[in-house]
């Protein structure tokens, strides 16, 4: 009987998720390897695909052992480089053409026009660069513009008249590089129509508004051809109905509803074509109307929900990640938490802010007695003591978000009645310069 531990290379490992990784059940199976660094696939000013290709290949052709497993949680680009390593190197996963037709886009549209048409807005192709781009888009407002793929919402505007539009497009073309570089060289790996090949990773796709309802995120997984959902998630939107101001566990909405969504994620899946992979689809349910709106599909898990799933459910469901790249079928959710519900919250600055400096910001010992006094809560800081909030990565274009904090409870007025006591007990101000 083999009993060695099986070796797992992880896109951006770092403390936080290594510790979720390491209370999976049977966690002493596995040995936990970073493969590149958090700084190197979400932080950086600019993403060389070749040049971090090449040394995750040299990280992995360097390892003296056998490799079992490539995971990774991250966005854009990990979510699209995992499938080029684990082509190579003969490890289980998704194709590259299967999740570009979810991580795409326009692509990912075009698609799921045709299979729920019912539940996809009215969509179009925006070039930031062709001079006649805002004379030529024929889309009422508002709308959603945004590059066929970035993350976190970067470079992601709401348009609401002809102005907005204007300066949408201007701070696209001076961005959109970014993600536009690392797009273009993913997608020559892969084998593409001809027309979506022609569309360059500098475009951008203008959505009609769906976000009127209740949003929520499907996380499941393909194993063997087949789907399964195990848990779905409330996403709540802050006083600007952009920015995210919380995720709660379990969802809230009807299990009628719950059930066509989960339907339309199976029509979505196999459309696509994705097999031995996690994802989360988001959702928005029209309750005035009665019906369901699509808004995405990411090929992995949601590491904001790990720690919502590991309260309620006992175990999170990075477990889920692994054994499908293992070949083995996952046995979730497990039903033994300490907590009916919890919660994801993300305290934001609103408004045109930049200018501000944060102050009184806690140290790690004062925040880890701010969490002996909520049992079961987390806190990350994104914020440093003096920092403008314009020099923050964690912002989108209408507000700032200064931390993430994790916490259960068995009531959902019980989730925030503990995040207001533990958020005015971390204490932030906030200063303007003179």
């Amino acid at each position: 009987m083999d009993t060695r531990k099986l070796n797992v290379f992880v896109v951006g490992l770092e403390r936080f998720n290594l510790r979720l990784l390491r209370s999976v059940r049977n966690s002493e199976r596995y040995a936990f390897f970073g493969l590149l660094s958090h700084a190197e696939i979400s932080a950086a000013a600019r993403f060389d695909l070749e040049a971090l290709l090449d040394k995750a290949r040299a990280i992995l052709r360097g390892f003296d052992g056998p490799i079992d497993a490539i995971v990774g949680y991250w966005d854009f680009p990990t979510v699209l480089m995992m499938p080029i390593l684990r082509r190579e190197f003969g490890l289980r996963g998704p194709t590259l053409e299967s999740v570009l037709r979810c991580e795409h886009k326009f692509w990912a549209r075009q698609l799921q026009a045709g299979t729920v048409p019912d539940e996809v807005p009215e969509f179009r192709l925006v070039d930031p660069f062709d001079p006649e781009a805002a004379d030529k888009l024929d889309l009422s407002y508002p709308f959603w513009l945004k590059p066929i793929k970035a993350h976190s919402s970067l470079l992601g505007f709401r348009v609401a008249s002809r102005a907005d539009l204007d300066h949408a497009l201007e701070v696209t073309r001076r961005g959109i590089h970014r993600f536009a570089e690392p797009m273009d060289v993913i997608m020559g790996y892969a084998d593409l129509p001809n027309d979506i090949r022609a569309i360059g990773g500098a475009h951008c796709i203008a959505e009609a508004i769906i976000s009127d309802g209740q949003q929520c995120m499907l996380e499941g997984y393909v194993f063997e051809g087949k789907l399964q959902v195990y848990g779905i998630v409330d996403s709540i939107r802050g006083r600007n109905r952009s920015s995210l101001e919380r995720y709660e566990y379990p969802s809230a909405l009807p299990q009628e509803i719950k059930d066509r969504m989960i339907a339309s994620a199976s029509k979505v899946v196999v459309q696509a074509g994705l097999d031995d992979t996690p994802f989360n689809m988001e959702f928005f349910y029209h309750e005035g109307r009665n019906e369901i709106s699509l808004l995405e599909v990411n090929v992995r898990i949601s590491k904001s929900h790990s720690p919502l799933f590991d309260k309620v459910e006992g175990v999170p469901h990075n477990e889920v990640m692994l054994d499908v790249a293992l070949g083995r079928k996952p046995d979730f959710p497990a039903r033994r938490g300490r907590f009916r519900y919890a919660a994801k919250f993300m305290p934001r600055v609103y408004g045109d802010h930049g200018d501000c400096r944060v102050r009184n910001v806690p140290d790690e010992t004062r925040l880890r007695e701010v969490e002996e006094a909520f049992p079961g809560s987390e806190i990350q800081l994104h914020v440093e003591e003096g920092m403008q909030l314009s020099e923050s990565s964690h912002s989108d274009a209408y507000s700032y978000e200064l931390g993430a904090i994790f916490i259960g409870a068995q009531s959902r007025a019980g989730l925030r009645r503990d995040f207001d006591r533990l958020w005015d007990a971390v204490g932030l101000t906030f200063e303007e310069d003179s």
